[in-house]
């Protein structure tokens, strides 16, 4: 199928029905840079190793990079995005994906409002389960084999994100423990920005893929196409999503930093840089075998893992409660919406 832009361009000024759908995405990858995205540099601002507008630059600019990159070595992410739920055999496919964008965009907003950074990849994942279930009517809906993708992503991304932390920053602990505190200051400043590109880089290449994914989900079902196995990302779209989610992230992503790099753990440059580089790692062998994992769980458990290293008690455990206590309402949650909107919008349409 062609996917170039001028394609692509010429199918949304003549078709209603993807206009919509891209509409719907792109509000999904704007809230995920209000949610997600701000992860990424949360502790290089929270540490003030950088600015927090310059920090948002750098950001877009290394997800577009992660997305390209990443997409060339390895697209299995956005292939298992869009091939864990069953959309396809029903006129009704395209109002149940729409519906399933709106509940991850409503979800999304309720959680940046009370600043909590809820994980805008299982809130995409629920909402896409939810109204997969509302469309077939039960669980022929969902394919297990890639779904259960999810559930090793999961334990992946908590438990490696925060023993990589621990680990890292032991590491780190011991390798300057005769240095000079106010020249590693200096050094880690410089080496934590390094370490927040790189964790840009991979946010990019893992939610990037997870929503060009979407995108391209909708535009085979506007043109009643089934999806292939080696579908090629277009650069374009690469761009487009990177875009949007660097002005998600410039408008409403200092609440999550400072929810994130400020009130969960008080973190010293070093540990900020040990934090990134931990989740980075973790992010990029997620990545490397296609596995959909939740940046926001990698990167704050890493910063968990970090903050342990000291004592148990740096950790602002009443912070944690309310970000895990979200993070196991959003596949109930956001699945029940999906489930409702999508119900609703073929009610309506």
């Amino acid at each position: 199928m062609d996917l170039s832009f001028s394609f692509f361009w010429q199918q949304l000024t003549t078709s209603p029905a993807l206009m919509i759908t891209v509409f719907l995405t792109l509000c999904v990858i704007f809230v995920n840079g209000w949610t997600d995205a701000p992860n990424a540099i949360a502790t290089c601002v929270s540490t003030r190793s950088m600015d927090v507008d310059l920090a948002i630059i750098m950001a877009a600019i290394f997800n577009f990079l992660g997305v390209l990159v990443m997409t060339m070595i390895n697209s299995t992410v956005a292939m298992t995005i869009s091939n864990m739920v069953n959309f396809h055999g029903s006129s009704d496919a395209l109002v149940a994906l729409c519906a399933a964008l709106f509940a991850i965009v409503v979800w999304a907003v309720m959680a940046w409002y009370f600043g909590i950074p809820t994980s805008e990849s299982h809130a995409l994942i629920a909402g896409l389960s939810g109204a997969a279930i509302a469309l077939q009517g039960g669980l022929s809906g969902i394919n297990g084999s890639e779904w259960i993708k999810v559930i090793y992503g999961l334990g992946l991304s908590t438990l490696l994100g925060f023993f990589s932390g621990y680990g890292t920053c032991k590491a780190v602990s011991w390798l300057f423990r005769n240095q000079d505190r106010r020249k590693t200051d200096g050094f880690f400043k410089y080496a934590q920005i390094g370490s927040a590109a790189a964790m840009a880089f991979m946010h990019g290449a893992q939610d990037g893929q997870k929503f060009m994914g979407v995108l391209i989900l909708g535009i085979f079902l506007v043109n009643g196409t089934e999806m292939g196995g080696g579908v090629a990302l277009p650069v374009w779209m690469m761009l487009l999503c990177s875009v949007v989610m660097g002005v998600g992230t410039s408008i409403g992503g200092k609440k999550i930093i400072k929810s994130v790099g400020m009130d969960m753990v008080r973190l010293e440059k070093y540990q900020g840089f040990s934090a990134d580089l931990a989740a980075a790692f973790c992010l990029l062998l997620s990545s490397l075998f296609g596995i959909p994992v939740s940046t926001t769980h990698t990167k704050t458990t890493a910063i968990m893992g970090v903050g342990a290293v000291k004592r148990l008690s740096a950790i602002n455990f009443k912070v944690v409660k309310d970000m895990v206590l979200t993070w196991f309402l959003t596949f109930p949650g956001c699945g029940l919406i999906g489930f409702l909107m999508a119900k609703l919008f073929m009610i309506i349409f």
